[in-house]
């Protein structure tokens, strides 16, 4: 799923405090704007990646107007694919049995068509 949401940026000294609003408990710190944006991203990312295994609710963004800030923050667009994160970074195998037909499985093996990596492209084709 994508996902875009403010996020507002404080300096402090010589840190970068990243937060997401909309999304509690999502936080983090950065050494430059730059690396805040960044961190938030991932920071983002988990979090929804979090929230969509446990079946909570994911919320609306709130409009930049309504997002309550100090004037010297920096509000940010943060824009997240939660299946392009878990993609890369869950990248354990787990092991799936299929029945396909006795013929397309003779098939696949005569022309040495791995069936793992076909499901796997297929399955990503109708994830994204």
């Amino acid at each position: 799923m994508r996902y875009t949401y403010t996020a507002v940026i404080t300096q402090e000294d010589s840190k970068y405090y990243a937060r997401v609003p909309d999304v509690a408990g999502c936080v983090t710190t950065g050494h430059s704007i730059e690396d805040a944006v960044l961190q938030i991203t991932d920071a983002l990312s988990g979090c929804l990646v979090v929230w969509e295994d446990a079946g909570l609710s994911i919320p609306e963004a709130t409009p930049q107007s309504g997002i309550s800030h100090g004037a010297k923050d920096i509000l940010t667009l943060v824009s997240v694919d939660t299946i392009a994160y878990r993609a890369q970074t869950d990248t354990r195998a787990v092991r799936k049995n299929v029945s396909i037909p006795a013929w397309m499985a003779a098939m696949a093996e005569r022309r040495g068509i791995n069936c793992s990596k076909v499901l796997q492209d297929a399955l990503a084709q109708q994830l994204s």
